[in-house]
């Protein structure tokens, strides 16, 4: 989607940091944010992709960068995490002050577990109206555990050496950041127990885990929310397929096809769409 061609916009936290906003505006009065996986930013093809569909079927888009992932290196010690809605949440607020009637989110991976987060811990803002999220790791633990899996070695250690090589940046600008060993850690769970866990303020990779898992959130979701995750998807375990759990759901709607894999869905329709743009504009519309 090299068509794309976003603008950019810097705003600041409440904590002294920063979030890049990349925005294609066409002066709607509907916005869609949408929220990128583990180590991407709003470049990646499935973030252009989306933003692009949307942007044709007239709605502004605002994809945005967790901290760390916009080629700048974020200010405080602290990074992105799966459960961090406080970047969410500072995003839809300066949305609402933008005077949009609608506002609708999108996430992949691990931003559609902060989009489910989001949506189920707190009362969000009656202009937030639907929600579509892709092949979440609704149980962190579990999918962690999958991920390392022998099958999946190879997006483990492309996860991994990414992640590394972030945390051994940020400690030329903060040398109390220990990376002594760093090259002894060979699972997410042993990086999320030495780093995500103490730099996000949780006790280790398992406290995390259970306190970010969306899926003890969906229960509370109370806007229409579509969760879709393919049933081949090599980085969902079986937990994170909540058939049962949203089954009688008023307001969530899970959806499982047989193809699609990790945030892929690449089934072209006559506009040249991915089957995922085509499925969430017509949910969101």
């Amino acid at each position: 989607m090299n068509n794309v061609s976003y603008q950019r916009e810097r705003i600041q936290t409440t904590d002294d940091d920063f979030l890049d906003l990349d925005w294609l505006r066409q002066d709607s009065k509907k916005l869609v944010i949408i929220s990128h996986g583990l180590e991407g930013n709003s470049s990646r093809a499935y973030m252009k992709g989306m933003a692009f569909a949307c942007s044709l079927n007239k709605f502004d888009v605002l994809t945005w960068n967790f901290r760390g992932c916009s080629e700048e290196m974020n200010r405080q010690l602290r990074f992105y995490h799966s459960g961090a809605t406080e970047d969410l949440d500072r995003i839809v607020q300066h949305a609402i002050q933008k005077k949009y009637t609608e506002i609708n989110l999108v996430g992949f991976s691990l931003g559609g577990n902060i989009t489910l987060k989001y949506l189920g811990e707190r009362k969000t803002s009656p202009l937030v109206r639907k929600a579509v999220v892709f092949s979440v790791p609704v149980d962190l633990h579990a999918s962690c555990l999958r991920i390392s899996k022998p099958s999946n070695l190879v997006y483990a250690r492309r996860f991994l050496k990414s992640l590394k090589e972030k945390v051994i940046q940020k400690s030329l600008l903060m040398p109390g950041l220990d990376t002594r060993n760093i090259e002894k850690i060979h699972t997410l769970v042993q990086f999320d127990d030495r780093y995500t866990a103490p730099l996000h303020g949780f006790h280790h990779a398992l406290d995390y885990y259970k306190k970010c898992s969306s899926i003890h959130f969906l229960d509370s979701i109370r806007i229409p929310t579509l969760l879709i995750s393919a049933k081949n998807d090599p980085f969902l375990s079986e937990e994170c397929y909540p058939i049962k759990q949203l089954q009688n759901h008023v307001f969530m709607k899970f959806e499982s096809p047989k193809y699609g894999g990790h945030v892929g869905f690449a089934q072209f329709n006559r506009n040249g769409l991915y089957w995922s743009e085509e499925r969430a504009l017509s949910f969101l519309t």
